[in-house]
């Protein structure tokens, strides 16, 4: 059994790290310093863990309603473990009072965050290599 649940980065940082590294740096090739920024220690972040409360899972939101940074371990996808993670994080926004909910998503996952009620705009871009869109969600508050 999957479960999400809240975590810090004073508390979780390894857990969190260990998601993160195999896919942006490793996988995806984003450099280390990147993908790990000033805004890590701030950001609320959120784990998904397996039934060995193995972290298989992971993605921030910033104090703005910037969503970000979200990971599954390759042999993990397409089980909806992302949906879980960013229906918490938009129900944790919602909670807290956020309007939007905004992000920049690598263009092969634009279908899925469609799906979950975000709407693309303005123009593709790289970022760390990679096409990217921006997209947004407003949150009924």
């Amino acid at each position: 059994m999957i479960t999400v649940s809240t975590a810090s980065w004073d508390n979780d940082e390894a857990a969190i790290k260990s998601v993160r590294i195999p896919v942006f740096v490793e996988e995806q090739n984003v450099p280390f310093e990147r993908d790990f920024d000033s805004f890590d220690a701030s950001a609320m972040h959120w784990l998904a863990v397996d039934d060995r409360q193995c972290p298989i899972g992971t993605a921030r939101m910033l104090s703005d309603g910037h969503f970000g940074r979200m990971a599954v371990l390759k042999a993990f996808r397409q089980q909806g473990i992302g949906r879980l993670i960013i229906e918490a994080a938009v129900n944790y926004a919602a909670a807290s009072g956020i309007q939007k909910v905004h992000l920049h998503a690598q263009l092969t996952a634009l279908a899925f965050y469609e799906r979950l009620g975000f709407t693309a705009y303005g123009e593709v871009f790289s970022d760390a290599g990679m096409e990217h869109i921006a997209m947004t969600k407003t949150l009924l508050v």
